[in-house]
């Protein structure tokens, strides 16, 4: 049975649906103002592991991914750069898409756009309004912290303390300073909709409760994201929706990763460890990302060094050479999802996969295939070890170059001019290239 790390409870649960025929899943998505980052790659891998997991053990998963295109940050990219808002979502929105699939991270069944969704948030703020649960100040409606009494809850802080771990917005329109915004006016030259508070822009938090109660409903099974969003966003979430909706709560299951940190420290620009996902598939399929971030068990910080995607891609490396030996990958996976169904414990899984590589280079004839077709199906799972085995070492390279050069290299072995044959050697490992001879002739791979 699946038990989750429930971050409200703040304990393992076994995982109970509200509908055992459709499970509801919301998970943060990005901010399209400029390429994802690892960080922000690392949810999307972790919560589609759990997606592909649910699928596994339920007839319909409804995986909500949103799309935050209205924000501060997008205006402050198109004021830096003069390019327009619209030009701008558009095209990192395309190079997310582009980036979570090199990760092999499935599409969400709905992926809603901010933009298109003004009409459901102002809604909502019009329905905490009438409940007294928020007020208009100077173009501004603002939520009031104070009413809702279990503000905290999922973070476990009190108020008072919220407010000296965050940055609050001192504001005279405020009644209270930990009151949060749900809209805001815009000048000119700014995004902003018609509203009954005169044209602005909605606040951050309101945008994921709008969007979860339109294709999830008023309460749902789980919620997913980063530990930063902890507080103030899923606090403010949960404030907003049950505020709103007038229920217990908002989602069953709160989810969140730990932090990903480069060789020890925050990711910043500033310290100059900060990496694009783009950045790292310049030098490593997107499958040695997806190992990288899955070695670590998700609820825990991930430290990425120098090392990770070389011990990753070693790793695959292994696990290819082991699925040559596979004859198909239609065998079972209980052996890696009864691993996941432990809290999504992805080392446990991943040491599983060492195994069954173990079983295949010791085994002999049947057991040795059926080792390698079940690491073929477990790492499809996990969304690894998808390429053809051949393909993988040999990558997207100029082939037939190369088996130009290991034929001149063979026809010089065969002359006895070794000399030769050692500089075509040379020549194709400055390349990259790893040749391999045996009984059968000459393989190769990239090194």
């Amino acid at each position: 049975m699946l038990h989750l790390f429930n971050t409200i409870t703040k304990k393992e649960e076994p995982f109970n649906p509200i509908d055992a025929e459709n499970i509801g899943m919301y998970v943060c998505g990005p901010t399209v103002y400029d390429f994802a980052h690892l960080g922000n790659a690392r949810p999307v891998v972790v919560f589609d592991v759990l997606f592909r997991l649910l699928r596994s053990q339920y007839p319909k998963v409804t995986y909500v991914r949103n799309i935050t295109d209205v924000d501060d940050k997008i205006n402050a990219a198109a004021l830096a750069s003069g390019e327009d808002i619209r030009e701008i979502t558009i095209r990192t929105t395309k190079a997310y898409h582009e980036d979570m699939s090199a990760l092999n991270a499935l599409p969400p069944t709905h992926e809603p756009r901010a933009t298109d969704h003004i009409a459901d948030m102002i809604q909502m703020i019009e329905s905490l309004i009438n409940q007294d649960y928020a007020y208009v100040k100077e173009g501004h409606v603002l939520f009031r912290v104070q009413k809702y009494e279990k503000y905290g809850h999922l973070s476990r802080r009190q108020q008072d303390e919220l407010l000296a771990g965050a940055r609050i917005e001192v504001a005279p329109y405020k009644e209270y300073a930990g009151d949060f915004v749900l809209w805001k006016p815009s000048t000119s030259e700014l995004p902003g909709w018609d509203s009954p508070w005169g044209r602005g822009r909605p606040g951050w938090h309101i945008e994921c409760s709008a969007m979860s109660q339109v294709f999830l409903g008023k309460t749902f099974d789980i919620h997913g994201g980063g530990v930063d969003l902890v507080f103030p966003h899923h606090e403010n979430e949960i404030a907003q929706s049950c505020c709103a909706h007038q229920t217990e709560r908002m989602v069953n299951v709160w989810m969140h990763n730990g932090h990903l940190l480069v060789n020890g420290e925050k990711m910043s620009k500033s310290l100059g460890n900060f990496f694009t996902v783009r950045d790292v598939l310049r030098d490593y399929d997107g499958e040695v990302i997806r190992l990288a971030f899955l070695s670590t068990h998700y609820r825990q910080p991930l430290d990425w060094t120098d090392e990770s995607p070389k011990n990753a891609k070693a790793t695959l490396d292994r696990f290819y050479r082991a699925i040559e030996y596979a004859t198909n990958d239609d065998a079972k996976t209980d052996l890696i999802v009864s691993a996941l169904e432990d809290d999504l414990n992805t080392p446990l899984a991943i040491s599983h996969l060492h195994e069954l590589a173990n079983e295949v280079f010791g085994g002999i004839g049947g057991s040795q295939i059926h080792a390698a077709n079940t690491l073929k199906a477990c790492g499809q799972f996990l969304g690894i070890l998808t390429q053809d085995p051949q393909t993988w070492f040999q990558g997207s390279v100029d082939n037939r170059a190369i088996e130009q050069l290991i034929a001149a290299r063979n026809e010089a072995k065969k002359a006895k001019n070794f000399a030769e044959a050692d500089r075509i050697r040379a020549q194709l490992t400055e390349q990259g290239i790893t040749l391999e001879d045996g009984p059968n002739g000459t393989s190769w791979r990239r090194a």
